[in-house]
């Protein structure tokens, strides 16, 4: 009987014991699936997540993924005298004339900047068929379809900080604004103290903020504001260039040491590159901190033929690398004594 009973527990502890190992089994097998499972989960949610990093746009205004940015400086235009005949004569009055062989290549830049020297308005020319020497010959007015000439051309941003924009007065200054507004031509410069002001322009190319600073050497205490707006201008803006309007008339070579120290002056409150004009010569160029100044380009659009080096002009093709590097190039411009501008 005890011996019955031995077997009946053994056996009992038996089943106990295939039924635990059976359930510690089905336990791995089932821990064993759910690892799998959480594996194959993190693994899709991996390739989501990639899929999302793929197809994400780049953030906007990132300015290293955006292209570098060309812009072409060219000197002093002036349309009146000599040109205005020219072009009536030989263009039939559009004064596309004058810049005709050059239109493709101008088209080739995200911006143009030039020095206009003098005003667009509806008076009359009193410096054609004027003779050197006579004060006349040097009171300019220019045609209103100068301005569409001018957007036509891509030369969308004109320096007006100069000596002879107040020709025509103050009335002059705002009939040269409204031509331009309506041509969608942008404009800066210190012209004086007129009630609007508008001594610096700020442009947004390729995500990058260009400001571009006027110093006028006609404008009383011009240094000083010149230099704070330079100062002004670095702290809200990426790139500042300054575009004086200075030095020695028919100078060539060498601008002189006042002109230079200014230059060294400008470029230690914050400028980035100097690009000057006035002296309707080409003038010498250097770096100064390693920031480049070029001190004249002499004219682009002028009648000065009696001499070589005013009928020649320098023009200066700045690109804006993402980085803000710049590096720089020029092209050679000769001016005709037909009334055109051709490069050299």
């Amino acid at each position: 009987m005890q011996n019955v009973k031995f077997k009946i527990t053994f056996l009992f502890l038996s089943v106990l014991f295939l039924a635990g190992c059976a359930q510690n089994v089905d336990l791995r097998k089932q821990a064993k699936e759910e690892k799998a499972q959480e594996q194959k989960s993190i693994s899709s949610m991996q390739s989501a997540v990639d899929l999302r990093s793929e197809n994400k746009p780049a953030p906007e205004n990132n300015i290293n993924d955006n292209k570098p940015i060309k812009i072409l400086f060219i000197g002093d235009m002036m349309f009146d005298r000599h040109i205005r005949e020219a072009v009536g004569k030989y263009g039939s009055g559009d004064y596309n004339y004058a810049l005709e062989s050059l239109k493709e290549k101008l088209s080739e830049y995200d911006l143009v900047v030039g020095n206009l020297e003098g005003p667009i308005t509806e008076n009359k020319s009193i410096s054609v068929n004027t003779k050197i020497g006579e004060s006349k010959n040097f009171v300019f007015t220019f045609d209103p379809a100068v301005a569409k000439t001018l957007a036509e051309n891509n030369i969308k941003l004109i320096n007006l900080g100069n000596n002879h924009i107040l020709n025509q007065g103050a009335k002059g200054v705002e009939q040269t604004k409204k031509y331009l507004d309506e041509a969608g031509v942008e404009y800066f410069g210190n012209i004086g103290d007129l009630e609007t002001k508008f001594p610096s322009r700020e442009k947004e190319i390729e995500g990058m903020r260009i400001e571009f600073v006027s110093y006028n050497y006609s404008v009383t205490d011009s240094i000083e504001a010149a230099i704070e707006d330079i100062k002004s201008a670095k702290e809200q803006s990426d790139i500042v260039i300054v575009c004086p309007h200075w030095g020695t008339e028919y100078k060539t070579g060498d601008p002189g040491e006042a002109v230079r120290a200014l230059a060294y002056r400008f470029i230690d409150a914050g400028a980035d590159a100097i690009i000057g004009t006035h002296p309707h010569v080409v003038q010498n160029s250097e770096e100064y901190n390693s920031k480049k100044i070029y001190y004249s380009l002499g004219n682009f659009v002028f009648d000065q033929y009696f001499q070589k080096e005013t009928m020649e002009g320098l023009g200066v093709e700045v690109t804006i690398n993402p980085d803000r590097t710049m590096e720089f190039g020029e092209l050679k411009f000769e001016m005709t004594k037909r009334g055109q501008t051709k490069l050299k």
